[in-house]
């Protein structure tokens, strides 16, 4: 895999028609500075405004990826993302004067020829990849969507397709080097649909752009001759150009490859995944995947990313089992001695849950006076326990997380189930139940050899230190 960011040589310029708006569009790809990611630029909008190429501004995933900002979008932004990620560029200004990209055939080709055509300039900045170096999963059981990511010390993907429909089947592709592989075997890969679908997505005025020379239509029923003149229509096709076509595919269209529909899924994976703003080292299992489902796997995947710049941030020695050692937790904690109560962090998923661990020893300075001779841990220490980490878990991804401090504003439905002893593992586990800005509520329950022995609901606020 390459090493250093990479961007363009030259502008490179394409022109068509929109997939789903209709609209006319000229796409510009522009060199642009290590660090810069990718931009979309609408220059057909006042001011110019510009909408950096990132899954927290996705918007809509209906049948296809948009992202905006401030009212402004970008339309099916999954093909042209998907060739500039396949070609390994990392910094492309992207201008339009349109709302969205041109369709062109309906695959990635078109414009990583252009790319390609632009020529390719390494940057002295060192590529930023994600390395997972843990299983990072997403599943949608309605659906019966998975999406897996494994630790691989490069790229690699796979997908299934399985929609119980007898005119496609079950199919499968797998990309094992982008450099040799993405160019001639996926970037061509067309986007496609059932005919089915097509009279629906035509009356939601979803695909205006569309037609039988961007799309791969597999037919999946039959059609009567007054259905084809009502398709006909509703596409701005004439029908006589409709054909059922005899290898199952509307107007007998040949297939780009056999398993074309699983390579475009392929596709359609690497161009939502670019909305990470960072190339991954892994290996990806995508079973049934959609837009929807792909943007909930990069989230999961930018959760990751971001606990892992907090850990690398405070914890500059990786231990295996441990997110946070002490000494990063002192970094993190304004507590200290006597009052610091948890020794380490061992689970943290940015948002939803954290685990930590609080060795109880006779040394406890609060044994001496609380039962002494039966010593018990004061079940308030229990809950400062929770508390403390919380707060670590509303700290997280922050980035002025050393300028702020968790205050508690509510302890609710305490339970105490057990007296904690001396020479117990107390395990705490702390679940976001609500984040609204700077106010958490979090469940917290605590542990000991895998029984019950508290639990709580808490509530805090994150604010500037004093002084600040």
């Amino acid at each position: 895999m390459l090493i250093h960011q990479r961007t363009l040589k030259k502008e490179a310029s394409l022109s068509g028609t929109g997939l789903h708006t209709g609209k006319e569009c000229r796409i510009t790809f522009k060199p642009a500075p290590a660090g810069y990611g990718y931009r979309f630029i609408r220059t057909d909008v006042a001011d110019s405004p510009e909408i950096p190429a990132l899954i927290d501004n996705v918007v809509e995933v209906l049948r296809g990826t948009t992202i905006g900002i401030g009212g402004v979008k970008v339309y099916t932004t999954e093909h042209v993302l998907g060739a500039l990620y396949g070609l390994q560029v990392d910094n492309c200004r992207i201008e339009m004067d349109g709302p969205e990209p041109p369709v062109m055939d309906g695959s990635s080709l078109p414009f990583a020829e252009a790319l390609i055509e632009a020529g390719f300039e390494d940057q002295d900045e060192p590529k930023n990849y994600l390395v997972i170096d843990e299983t990072i999963e997403y599943h949608d059981t309605e659906n019966s969507v998975d999406i897996v990511a494994l630790p691989l010390d490069n790229f690699r993907t796979t997908v299934m397709v399985d929609y119980k429909n007898p005119a496609l089947g079950s199919q499968h592709s797998g990309l094992f080097d982008l450099e040799q592989e993405f160019l001639t075997e996926f970037a061509p890969s067309r986007t496609f649909c059932f005919l089915s679908e097509v009279e629906a997505l035509a009356g939601q005025g979803i695909i205006k752009g569309g037609d039988v020379d961007n799309a791969i239509v597999i037919i999946d029923k039959e059609m009567e001759k007054g259905e084809m003149l009502d398709l006909g229509e509703k596409l701005g096709l004439d029908s006589d150009h409709l054909v059922i076509g005899e290898n199952g595919i509307l107007n007998n269209r040949e297939l780009r490859y056999k398993n074309e529909p699983a390579r475009h899924k392929l596709l359609d994976l690497l161009g939502d995944m670019a909305l990470l703003g960072m190339p991954v080292k892994a290996q990806v299992l995508a079973a049934r995947p959609g837009h929807a489902s792909n943007v909930e796997f990069v989230r999961q995947l930018k959760k990751y990313a971001d606990r892992n710049k907090l850990a690398r941030q405070y914890q500059h020695e990786k231990k295996a089992g441990v997110i946070f050692d002490i000494n990063a937790i002192q970094k993190m904690l304004p507590h200290r001695y006597p009052f610091l109560l948890i020794d380490k962090i061992v689970e943290f998923k940015l948002d939803e849950k954290i685990v930590a661990i609080k060795n109880v020893t006779m040394n406890e300075p609060f044994f001496q006076g609380h039962f002494p001779g039966n010593p018990v841990m004061p079940g308030v220490l229990i809950i400062e326990a929770m508390a403390q980490t919380g707060g670590i878990m509303m700290l997280n991804g922050k980035d002025n997380t050393k300028e702020s401090v968790v205050y508690f504003m509510a302890i609710d439905k305490a339970r105490f189930r057990k007296p904690v002893l001396p020479g117990d593992t107390l395990v705490i586990e702390g679940v976001m139940v609500n984040m609204r800005r700077s106010v958490c509520q979090f469940e917290a329950k605590a542990f000991v050899r895998g029984e019950l022995v508290c639990e709580a609901s808490l509530m805090a606020t994150v604010m500037d230190k004093p002084g600040n």
